[in-house]
């Protein structure tokens, strides 16, 4: 009699989709379930760590650079890995998800880099997953092509030394894959299959086309999670035979916690690291999470009030600046979201003005490069930073010594003037609506009032109303944050969209169930750390 077949190591949950069998191979998930094997148990470990330092936080009311890690600032010889030439002239990237029209676009945009991102950009239905993973193989092996069925243009890809080179960002720590499970039924991180899937597949076809497998690692808190990183990084090179410092990596410094650790991540990552990342929207959403309930001094404005040249964002960025620089590594700015309309011309004038001011300032900080969310905007982008670095691929000479920055510093939130208003509460509620509905749909990249959305843009204004209903925020107009205030606006809102899209589309949609969860994260007393966790749980596909 002969033996039974094993057990495979992950069972997939789901439907079959369409060439699913060329990304979920049994080798690539065996090499999943590996990482699954090792590395879980530390990924839940920081988890429950991030709680704990929370609660610090919440008690004290302040942050610090660590103490026991001060041998590590202090010591001026170390350096992170030179940069490979694929990513040595980073002046203009372009964020997007990893649909089909997305890839094509964005490899043709004329930016050096696009972050394919499975992170805040992608709502991961399981189609988003696998397809995303399947797009990038067509990509690189050029058998991808777009033909809009609304127009019917078709989109092919450039000659391969004018497409730019490809960034992959994995889901967050936080995230897991409910239809990847294993044999107890456990979850898979998403970070490790995005991260799995992408590296297995196409680290060898990259190395062959004299680039790499390069990744954004999204949310870190600390430098512990950085380790982690690494920790899979080699592994997973190990594995595949290919050399270690093949995969390079660029972290996000998006939230509280990392601001402080920047020189610790880089240490810890330094055989793969590439660079740090300065992300808006996230870090403000991080910094009102851990001090939501710290009191008046850290009541954030309206998010749009809430510029790079706040003087708690601007110590947070030039101090990013010299650390990369310090360290060899590359320093890139933030996101353009401005969304060009061909319909308004006015409208388009104002905020190419503001998008090419925003550059200019960074190309002059020191910045090697920056975010565009819109092929439209990299030229803007690439002019600024062409002004500044000329021929040179970027601008790491600039050490920016005359930079000191101290620990207060990054949370002098009470150093804007700004206070928070009845519209940016009306817009709160308007924005974070509109996006969960997309997300709930399967979009997580989304334009709204001429913005480019992503899953940050929820947190934010979602904790910007929380934070102002536990102050007891009094508004411009002499309304008071308050739970029914928000439910009425919430309402009135909903009707609006009702009478905007039309009975049957708005019935056709995800509406409500948006409504419905928007008011849980924003009125419930517990605080829920990632809206995507409940979200994802009412996600369909």
């Amino acid at each position: 009699m002969s033996a039974p077949a094993p057990s495979p190591p992950l069972t997939v949950v789901a439907e079959p989709l369409p060439r699913q069998e060329e990304v979920l191979t049994d080798a690539a998930l065996a090499f999943v379930a590996e990482l699954h094997r090792r590395f879980t148990p530390r990924r839940d470990e920081l988890l429950a760590r991030r709680v704990r330092r929370r609660a610090e936080i919440a008690r004290t009311a302040t942050l610090d650079f660590l103490p026991e890690t001060a041998e590590i600032r202090a010591d001026d010889s170390w350096r992170v890995a030179p940069a490979p030439e694929a990513l040595n002239d980073r002046r203009v990237e372009i964020t997007g998800p990893t649909d089909r029209r997305m890839t094509v676009n964005a490899l043709n945009s004329g930016a050096r880099v696009w972050l394919a991102d499975f992170e805040d950009a992608s709502s991961p239905t399981w189609e988003n997953v696998v397809l995303g993973q399947l797009n990038l193989i067509d990509a690189y092996t050029r058998n991808i092509d777009f033909t809009d069925p609304s127009s019917g243009k078709t989109y092919a890809l450039r000659p391969d030394e004018e497409l730019a080179t490809v960034v992959t960002r994995p889901r967050g720590w936080h995230l897991d894959e409910r239809h990847l499970v294993d044999a107890d039924g456990t979850r898979v991180p998403g970070a490790l299959v995005d991260f799995g899937l992408y590296f297995f597949h196409n680290a060898r076809r990259l190395l062959d086309r004299g680039k790499g497998p390069y990744f954004y690692l999204p949310k870190l808190e600390s430098h512990l999670e950085a380790r982690l990183w690494n920790d899979v990084f080699v592994l997973a090179q190990d594995h595949l035979g290919v050399p270690r410092g093949t995969i390079r990596a660029t972290v996000l410094i998006e939230t509280i916690t990392a601001a402080y650790e920047m020189e610790e991540i880089l240490y810890e990552l330094r055989d793969h690291a590439s660079g740090l990342n300065a992300g808006r929207w996230d870090y403000l959403f991080s910094l009102i999470k851990n001090f939501r309930d710290c009191g008046a001094k850290f009541v954030l404005p309206d998010r749009n009030s809430v510029t790079m040249t706040a003087p708690f964002m601007r110590a947070y960025t030039e101090l990013l600046v010299r650390t990369c620089h310090r360290r060899g590594a590359h320093a890139i700015g933030g996101m353009a979201a401005f969304i060009p309309s061909r319909r308004n011309p006015e409208v388009n004038k104002v905020a190419l003005e503001k998008v090419r001011a925003d550059k200019d300032r960074e190309a002059h900080d020191g910045f090697d490069g920056s975010w565009v969310a819109h092929p439209d905007l990299v030229p803007v982008c690439r002019e600024a930073f062409d002004e500044v670095l000329g021929d040179r691929p970027h601008q790491k000479h600039r050490l920016r010594e005359d930079v000191h920055v101290e620990a207060a510093d990054l949370i002098a939130v009470d150093s804007l003037d700004a206070r928070p208003t009845y519209a940016g509460l009306v817009n709160a509620v308007q924005v974070g609506i509109r996006y969960i509905e997309a997300w709930l749909r399967g979009l997580g990249a989304v334009a709204i009032f001429n913005l480019m959305e992503d899953a940050a843009t929820a947190e934010i204004s979602r904790s910007q109303i929380w934070q102002w209903i536990d102050a007891g925020v009094e508004f411009d107009n002499g309304e008071k944050a308050t739970p029914e205030l928000v439910r009425r606006i919430a309402a009135e809102e909903l009707e609006n969209i009702r009478r905007e899209t039309g009975d049957e589309a708005f019935a056709a949609g995800r509406w409500q169930q948006a409504h419905d969860l928007l008011l849980k994260v924003s009125l419930d007393e517990e605080y829920v750390d990632f809206l995507t966790l409940p979200a994802y749980e009412r996600l369909e596909g």
